[in-house]
């Protein structure tokens, strides 16, 4: 009897949509009916995020008296979100796993009650299920921001590739219009909506997975992948002669053994460098059981933030003794050159470009990327001031990062995606992650206020239930007359303030460029050693691992991937492979542990080459990720070289009036207080 009514039910909707289906339309709420539901059956509702809070509300009801034809209804939405608190409000309507594909657009009629009043802008989203990596149901959002509503009736076509958030619009749950009390304009008022409507214009526009035109062919015949990996190869300095090393020996003292890696680890940034435009490659590669001529892979192609810690790496080879001061100066200068003539928007450079014809590859404006092309350019800038000093400021001073700040969440948008002109949907607002080195950064350029260090969350409410676990201790605090939300994890008696996932390179990669350990004694140092402590014990004591350092890499047998230590994570990641950098970020926090645990993967596991340590190993079955990554080599080296030379990025980085005159940010905070 169970799945005959869930047929039936099933059934029921198919002929519903249908019966609203009008050539290229369908009609999902036309508010015509006697009941308050829509034309597909689905409930309609409103909604208060913190319904304890008498003074906001929200009400939905039909309005006869005010419609736009000669008969039927029109929804009317009388809310306030007038409170001492953030209110937010507004209503829903169920769509019914609605297959939404075969439509471009989004309609809707909206007029204000020019008597009562009603706020000009308001939030639309839909919501679907989908399945996260672990097989776990998790809601996604696409959602856009109206602008423009007058006391007329007034239709707004909204072009579905515009709200990014959603990909595949099959299975759609449900539509909400949300009032926020940040956003509107007027706390309180009154909306009439009508017809809602799915359609097909047959113009959907652009879409964020759309690919950029070559204006030129990368060679002038194509080529065979062996073939182009040669071409690849011919535009380097130089390449590895050989898979493996296996016979190398290392000293017995840690700081000579540190220095060997380094010195291998420099390789790549010294070879691997387009040699026309002095820009590195993304990521090299190899067969596991080929020679270096045979099935070689040679990313085509570099990342901004490759580009900006290819400049630290420049500064610390100099650190090093292992380039002059004038081949820094000159190498440096070269790949100014090259960062000045990108394409860019707004100031900022795009996501990826082609290094064999110098093009960019992407629609995308990452903030997180950007900032640590701006990063590099400050360290630079600090290593030799009398040299690039003056140049690099004037190419930070056209990098606005208030164009990634969302003043009403108080957080960064992951980025912007050009070609449809619009934000991307998610933001940043986890504040133990790698974009707090960001935020750091555009807090001391003076491009957003200070208080969007503390409007991000050290913890979730428990009103978010996916969580590893219930935030303890989660008591309002304030700082620097900004307040902030507390709270911790607790994981075998170690209070920490957790990541997103558990990964090394979202608690640890900022320490490369921010003084933490040394500046932020009872928050954000504390938190790396304990972070640092964390993933070790759970990987070798409660995964039995025979070595530690989880963090997204490259995955053996191919592919890149996130890992982590799951309880150190918000939303925490997989575990089961091993990658080196996250044992160089470590370092710092615990040098002992991370020397070992170097030596021992020099031990079990045939995983390093001429550059270095390759990318990952499975440690389940051995399988090595023979893979270097520009990023992942990158983060190992500058780490190296604030091991090795006390901290010298950092101290390059806060030389400059953009970390120093915001340190404060950093002393004032005490996590576990």
């Amino acid at each position: 009897m169970r799945r005959l009514s869930i047929f039936i039910l099933l059934l029921s909707a198919i002929f519903i949509v249908d019966a609203y289906a009008t050539g290229d339309n369908i009609v999902i709420a036309d508010f015509n009916n006697t009941s308050l539901t829509n034309n597909l059956n689905g409930e309609i509702g409103t909604w208060e995020s913190d319904p304890e809070d008498e003074a906001q509300w929200v009400r939905a009801a039909l309005d006869n008296a005010v419609r736009r034809g000669e008969s039927g209804s029109s929804l009317k939405v009388e809310y306030s979100v007038n409170s001492p608190g953030n209110a937010v409000n507004g209503f829903w309507t169920q769509l019914r796993y609605l297959d939404a594909t075969g439509y471009d657009h989004f309609e809707f009629w909206v007029k204000g009650d020019g008597k009562k009043g009603y706020t000009s802008v308001f939030k639309i989203e839909f919501k679907k299920f989908q399945k996260d990596p672990e097989g776990h149901d998790e809601t996604i959002k696409a959602s856009y921001i109206v602008k423009g509503v007058t006391s007329d009736w007034q239709k707004f076509s909204i072009p579905m590739n515009v709200m990014n958030g959603i990909l595949d619009w099959r299975d759609i749950k449900e539509l909400v219009i949300t009032f926020e009390k940040k956003r509107v304009d007027k706390p309180e008022g009154v909306l009439h909506f009508d017809d809602f409507a799915f359609v097909k214009t047959g113009n959907p526009g652009a879409k964020i997975t759309d690919t950029v035109p070559h204006r030129r062919k990368k060679t002038p015949q194509e080529l065979s992948p062996e073939e182009f990996a040669r071409f690849i190869i011919k535009r380097l300095k130089g390449f590895p002669k050989e898979v493996f090393v296996v016979k190398k020996e290392f000293s017995e003292d840690g700081k000579e053994f540190l220095m060997e890696l380094a010195k291998d680890i420099w390789k790549f940034f010294d070879n691997i460098v387009d040699q026309e435009y002095h820009l590195p490659l993304d990521n090299i590669g190899f067969s596991e059981n080929a020679t270096v001529s045979d099935e070689t892979l040679v990313g085509d192609y570099t990342n901004i933030t490759n580009v900006g810690l290819y400049l630290m790496c420049l500064v610390s080879a100099y650190d090093l003794n292992f380039i002059t001061r004038e081949e820094a100066i000159e190498r440096i200068g070269l790949t100014l050159d090259a960062i000045e003539k990108l394409e860019k928007y707004k100031g900022f450079p795009y996501n990826y470009y082609d290094i064999t014809i110098f093009q960019r590859t992407s629609n995308f404006i990452s903030f997180v990327d950007s900032g640590w092309l701006a990063a590099g350019i400050v360290v630079a800038g600090g290593a030799f001031p009398g040299e690039v000093g003056e140049r690099c400021r004037r190419m930070l001073d056209k990098m606005d990062f208030s164009f990634f700040y969302d003043e009403i969440e108080g957080h960064m948008y992951h980025g912007f995606y050009t070609n449809i002109n619009y934000y991307s949907e998610y933001r940043y607002g986890a504040f133990y992650t790698e974009p707090r080195a960001i935020s750091y950064l555009a807090i001391g350029k003076g491009d957003v206020p200070r208080k969007h260090w503390f409007m991000l969350a050290r913890t979730f409410p428990e009103t978010w239930p996916w969580q590893t676990q219930m935030p303890k201790e989660r008591k309002l605090k304030h700082y620097l007359g900004s307040p902030v939300e507390g709270g911790y994890y607790i994981y075998e008696d170690i209070k920490f303030v957790p990541s997103w996932g558990g990964s090394m390179f979202e608690a640890l990669m900022p320490t490369l460029i921010i003084k933490e350990k040394e500046l932020a004694t009872k928050g954000l140092g504390l938190n790396d050693e304990r972070h640092a402590k964390i993933q070790i014990k759970y990987a070798l004591e409660e995964l039995g691992y025979p070595v530690f350092g989880m963090s997204s890499s490259s995955v053996p047998g191919g592919g890149y991937s996130e890992y982590g230590a799951k309880p150190l994570g918000m939303k925490g990641y997989k575990s089961g492979v091993i990658t080196p950098h996250a044992t160089f970020l470590a370092l710092e926090f615990a040098p002992r542990e991370c020397i070992a645990n170097l030596r021992k993967m020099l031990k079990l596991y045939n995983a390093y080459g001429e550059y270095g340590f390759y990318d990952a190993i499975d440690v389940k079955t051995g399988k090595v990720s023979t893979k270097y990554l520009c990023l992942d080599q990158a983060m190992s080296f500058i780490a190296l070289n604030n091991y090795l030379n006390d901290g010298a990025i950092r101290k390059r980085f806060h030389s400059d009036p953009i970390a120093k005159n915001v340190e404060e940010l950093l002393k004032v905070e005490d996590f576990f207080n």
